[in-house]
């Protein structure tokens, strides 16, 4: 059973989703379907938050982060477990009283067009479970001083990896290479680019 913080989550996302026309519910579950999909690398929530400010509904920040956390793991659930379209309505009412039945009636009509695409891609999500490289960026700079260098003022690589984790969450990775370091990096990338363009 849930705590009363956790009630209070989810009946002030639920309010928040309850002020959005069913057009509008649509487009940001499309977004969250479409990613678990397979067909995007993430969910973009600027994109979500300029279509509803756009049509007039202002939400902060906060608020918005919730609400698309709480369809992800909604959706991502659903997926898991093969729930039908009745099921997950089924489960949102139990779980909170307050649904509008626009709003059920939405996630009843998305689910049954996409739940089963979203199935399989939990299924093969499960068995990869890894996270992807979204973006690399790198830049050369001087070591004033460090654990690895034997001798200061030597060049160093400075990586910054943006990844997108197997739950959707965008993370970033960075770390530091000597220049020999960063030339094997790339010698071995190029040859999994090779590889990669036979298969």
């Amino acid at each position: 059973m849930p705590s009363a913080e956790e009630s209070h989550g989810v009946n002030k996302v639920v309010d928040n989703i309850g002020k959005l026309s069913p057009d509008l519910l649509t487009e940001a579950c499309q977004h969250i379907l479409t990613y678990l999909q397979g067909h995007t690398r993430g969910v973009d929530s600027a994109e979500i938050s300029d279509r509803f400010q756009r049509a007039g509904v202002r939400l902060e920040h906060e608020a918005l982060q919730s609400m698309i956390q709480f369809l992800l793991l909604t959706f991502r659930s659903a997926g898991k477990n093969n729930l039908s379209a009745d099921d997950l309505v089924s489960r949102l009412e139990e779980s909170n009283n307050k649904w509008p039945k626009a709003s059920l009636q939405v996630m009843h009509r998305l689910w049954g067009e996409h739940g089963a695409s979203v199935h399989t891609q939990q299924e093969i999500h499960t068995m990869l479970s890894i996270s992807q490289l979204v973006d690399m960026q790198w830049k050369l700079g001087m070591a004033v001083s460090s654990d690895t260098c034997r001798s200061l003022n030597s060049p160093y690589v400075s990586l910054l990896l943006k990844i997108v984790e197997p739950s959707g969450q965008i993370s970033h990775r960075s770390f530091e290479m000597t220049i020999p370091q960063f030339q094997n990096f790339h010698k071995q990338f190029k040859e999994m680019a090779a590889v990669m363009e036979t298969v």
